[in-house]
């Protein structure tokens, strides 16, 4: 990723702000976007010793003109964008009993909604000039349905496929699309999961594992494997397997107090 200048939204925590650090280690030069301003700015001093640097550029995806914006002030001003890592977004648990409208409305206008406003300045310009990569981050949560993932499950699930489906036409312009598809990583996100987390990864360790696989062409970079490969295994039963088995691995077979 030397010499690469990379976009990053939701940059300001998690995977987002370990991402834009680890980059800055191999000599990139991260453009982070998130809400936050203050943390973007401390995230961008975070950076002052590093081979590359951080550039800190405020935002909100649900803004669309803003998005559009920024891009043509960073490439007019800086030069083009050579990677985008459409990362922000959001985990809102959902549950049948406190079933709550709201929580979709916001994670599809985040997750989903988003990551359309970033992709809509910047895919025309890659294409233009036949180069560049875009990596979408999904989650394995989009694999299949999972207990508390009604919204958030379902938005992963659909960026998996928008990236499946633009691969096509990106592959036949020289633009290399990526879903990064994690399992459970140590984030203010996951602290709320009510249920075990196998092969919990430390958000640094995460970061590590994104920015190896985006100096690889292969669509799908998803860690850690084991539970990648569990969850697709167990996505191909037929559902009266599915659902007691997830019911089993995650305490969802036990009454609801």
């Amino acid at each position: 990723m030397s010499a690469q200048r990379v976009w990053i939204t939701g940059a300001s925590s998690g995977i987002g702000r370990a991402l834009a650090l680890e980059l800055a280690r191999r000599g990139a030069t991260v453009v982070a976007t998130a809400r936050r301003a203050e943390a973007l700015a401390e995230l961008s001093g975070s950076a002052a010793s590093l081979k590359g640097s951080i550039g800190a550029e405020p935002a909100d995806v649900t803004d669309a003109g803003a998005l559009e914006a920024l891009v043509a002030r960073v490439e007019t001003e800086d030069g083009p964008i050579d990677t985008a890592v459409l990362n922000a977004g959001l985990y809102l648990p959902v549950r049948a009993e406190d079933f709550d409208r709201a929580k979709f409305e916001t994670s599809f206008a985040v997750n989903l909604g988003g990551t359309v406003n970033a992709l809509a300045p910047i895919l025309p310009r890659m294409l233009a000039r036949k180069r560049g990569r875009i990596a979408f981050v999904a989650s394995v949560a989009g694999y299949g349905g999972l207990p508390t993932s009604a919204a958030y499950g379902a938005t992963k699930a659909a960026l998996i496929n928008m990236a499946e489906s633009l691969k096509f036409d990106c592959d036949r312009q020289g633009v290399t699309v990526q879903v990064i598809c994690p399992g459970f990583v140590d984030t203010p996100a996951t602290e709320v999961n009510p249920f075990p987390m196998p092969f919990l990864l430390p958000v640094e360790d995460a970061a590590r594992r994104i920015a190896d696989g985006l100096e690889t062409d292969r669509f799908e970079i998803a860690f850690p494997r084991r539970l990648a490969w569990i969850l697709k295994a167990v996505n191909l039963l037929p559902y009266w397997l599915y659902f007691p088995l997830v019911a089993r691995a995650t305490g969802w077979n036990k009454p609801h107090g």
